[in-house]
């Protein structure tokens, strides 16, 4: 079977020279994305690749020198140190990264999505308009929860699209957005927000060697009315049937900043003696997959995983230790695509999914002017998974 780079048509013109400027936050990643782009630029035959137009086509590295250095107040600059005049540049940023700290006044600062989406204009800023074309990645959107206005308030998430276009901005591409209609603030501009379906199908099937995917074994659930298409959308390409939890909450008080939980009814088939996935956008302290989990418990579903593309895990493991010892959880699946700590990955429930070679995908495909909607509907490689699962090719491949 002929490897996934070599199907894709890259026979054109490379748009600029390929730069990848990762902020400190997205290091590790971006760092994983190169190994990627490294490796295929350099089998890739292309009777081209000697032209003028491939000039810096085939690099040790395609990552950029860039730092956003800071003073004892707390300010900072950017810094690029090496030229980008003519690149086609694609920067990386991972808002959730609160495991960096600055120093103000003497003492640790810990950086919040405040900090990192600042540290994002300024090295937009440095490159001075000198680039052939800017592609912001920011796996989760900056203030994507703030996305719609329900009473007097600040609409943040589309306030800073619209900053990023006035920038310079070209494209900007993000994950499972939370609500992917606040692209209607920037209509003239390039905005993607990515399905991670298939990064989840191939971690379950992987770690799971007996499911049996059919509507009588498994179901689908989505933990509330908000993430429907996205339940609707994976138990689709798996031939599965969908549910739903909806909150009920108390909308007479307000804690941290919204209103109570104080229920979750379900509607939906039985869930008896099934497999279920509870897929979600992200986990922020983990209260509504745990609830809706044990809901399903109590309705005597056999197996739960759940999936998320972003594990925050705002109230620590603890919640999620104790629910996997009461056998209410099986296993977590989220994503690389912020940063996950030391703790989590040490966890025996939690499984990672590595995204970095779904972007350098994205990235030099977009680099050639290639069109990505196959990368945006992975339909065709979920049946070929699944297909390769059920006689039995996934066992020995490593994870």
């Amino acid at each position: 079977m002929p490897r996934r780079e070599e199907k894709r048509n890259l026979e054109t013109i490379p748009v600029g020279t390929l730069g990848v400027i990762p902020l400190a936050s997205c290091r590790a990643l971006a760092e994983k994305v190169d190994y990627y782009l490294v490796k295929w630029r350099k089998e890739r035959e292309n009777e081209h690749k000697g032209s003028l137009a491939f000039t810096g086509y085939e690099r040790p590295s395609y990552l950029l020198k860039a730092d956003v250095p800071r003073f004892g107040s707390g300010e900072a600059k950017g810094v690029i140190r090496e030229s980008v005049r003519g690149d086609d540049l694609y920067l990386l940023v991972d808002v959730c990264n609160h495991s960096l700290t600055y120093s103000l006044f003497g003492k640790d600062n810990h950086m919040s999505p405040d900090d990192h989406y600042q540290d994002l204009k300024r090295i937009i800023a440095a490159v001075g308009g000198k680039a052939r074309r800017i592609t912001v990645i920011m796996p989760y959107l900056y203030e994507s929860r703030q996305d719609k206005r329900s009473s007097r308030e600040s609409l943040d998430c589309a306030l800073a699209l619209q900053e990023l276009v006035r920038m310079g901005v070209d494209n900007i591409i993000t994950f499972e957005a939370h609500d992917a209609r606040v692209q209607n603030a920037i209509p003239l501009n390039g905005f993607e927000t990515v399905r991670t379906t298939y990064q989840f199908i191939k971690a379950l099937l992987r770690h799971v060697p007996d499911l049996q995917i059919d509507a009588d074994h498994m179901m689908v659930i989505s933990p509330d009315e908000g993430g429907m298409s996205r339940a609707i959308y994976l138990a689709s390409v798996l031939g599965l049937d969908v549910g739903m939890f909806y909150k009920r909450r108390d909308y007479t008080r307000i804690v941290n900043g919204r209103n109570p939980i104080i229920s979750h009814e379900f509607l939906g088939g039985s869930v008896e003696g099934k497999t279920v996935i509870i897929i979600d956008d992200m986990i922020s302290s983990g209260e509504s997959i745990l609830d809706v989990a044990r809901a399903l418990k109590e309705r005597k579903a056999a197996r739960i995983y759940a999936f998320a593309t972003f594990g925050l895990f705002t109230g620590g493991l603890g919640s999620f230790d104790r629910a996997v010892e009461e056998g209410i959880l099986d296993l977590v699946f989220t994503t690389n695509l912020i940063y996950q700590s030391p703790e989590l990955l040490s966890r025996d429930w939690y499984v990672s999914c590595d995204m970095s070679k779904y972007i350098a995908y994205i990235i030099d495909t977009l680099n050639h002017d290639a069109s990505i909607s196959d990368l945006l509907n992975p339909v065709e490689r979920i049946s070929s998974i699944i297909e390769r699962y059920r006689n039995g090719e996934l066992q020995d491949q490593p994870l």
